[in-house]
């Protein structure tokens, strides 16, 4: 079931598998719901309904050049495919939304799980190598005529592969996917609108999460992420961390059989809801 929902300045793509508990996947920003293509079949035999959406700017979605949130826009999709609660996985960025969106409505989730995820508001320390990375990025970005293709090697290359890892360590497959995702994301010119963050962030506001979280991350991932699983699961009343060793940052592209698995064994006490 694909739509496309009108939301204030903008319309987001949809699309939705399955009946049962819905669990709603957010992508991260490299990428767009097609990241979670190799996971939906598994949650949809384990009797999941999986909600995705390209949020404003990704994929197919699009807005114009006003402010926005991406907690309301989330909350405009459960609207619209009429679910009440739902469990949310989100990825990187998408994490961070998961989050925020669990703080601002706490009535609408179930659960968060946050792969390879951000949180607002919290920062951890940039290795030496790390910073060397971050710096390469921005003069990436600020060059006056950008270089798309060494754009998307680099997103590539700290992504998918992980800071300093093999270009071989990934399926080829996993790269190209998510190149054929990047790629229209680094075209200037792109339309982004503007996101409301959430005031105050996250990181102060952890002990308002009361739904049960679960943070997942790999070893092979940009330092600041792992911290910030260890942050959620120290800071939230109910919250565990997971650190996988063999994993980087597109950890639902590189393992989703293994992912599943940890997703319906943790959601499975909540059962059913909605």
């Amino acid at each position: 079931m694909e739509r496309f929902i009108e939301v204030p300045g903008g319309r987001l793509f949809a699309t939705s598998d399955g009946e049962g508990p819905p669990i709603v996947l957010i992508h991260a920003a490299i990428a767009d719901h097609r990241a979670w293509d190799a996971m939906v079949p598994g949650l949809v035999e384990a009797g999941f309904r999986a909600i995705r959406y390209d949020y404003r700017a990704f994929g197919a979605s699009t807005t114009d050049d006003v402010d926005f949130s991406h907690r309301a826009d989330l909350l405009a999709v459960l609207d619209d495919f009429g679910v009440a609660r739902a469990a949310l996985v989100g990825s990187s960025r998408g994490g961070q939304i998961a989050v925020d969106t669990a703080i601002e409505f706490p009535g609408r989730v179930v659960a968060v799980v946050g792969v390879g995820a951000g949180l607002s508001g919290f920062e951890g320390e940039l290795t030496p190598e790390e910073q060397a990375l971050s710096d390469e990025g921005e003069r990436l970005e600020s060059a006056a005529q950008p270089d798309i293709e060494a754009m998307v090697d680099f997103n590539v290359r700290v992504w998918v592969d992980g800071p300093g890892q093999a270009p071989d360590r990934v399926d080829a497959a996993i790269r190209e996917s998510v190149r054929s995702m990047i790629r229209p994301l680094c075209e200037r010119g792109r339309v982004k609108g503007r996101p409301i963050q959430l005031d105050p962030p996250a990181n102060v506001r952890l002990a308002e999460l009361h739904c049960p979280v679960l943070a997942v991350a790999g070893e092979l991932d940009v330092s600041d992420i792992v911290l910030a699983a260890r942050r959620l699961h120290a800071g939230a009343p109910d919250a565990r961390a997971v650190v996988w060793p063999d994993v980087a940052h597109m950890i639902g592209m590189e393992v989703p059989d293994r992912l599943n698995a940890l997703i319906v064994d943790f959601l499975a006490p909540l059962r059913p809801w909605d």
